[in-house]
């Protein structure tokens, strides 16, 4: 069986996204989850978003 390893970029809400997906194919998981600090937010000239 083919293994599918996709890479997701969103810019706002990429955890529910990922958490969608993952919902969907049986046997998928989360791997890795990389979060800007507000350092990120700056040099990419974003507001820092709050929740």
């Amino acid at each position: 069986m083919q293994k599918i390893t996709p890479c997701l970029w969103f810019d706002n809400h990429a955890e529910e996204a990922a958490n969608f997906y993952t919902s969907i194919f049986k046997n998928s998981n989360i791997g890795n989850i990389s979060r800007y600090g507000k350092e990120g937010y700056e040099i990419h000239g974003r507001e820092l978003e709050r929740y």
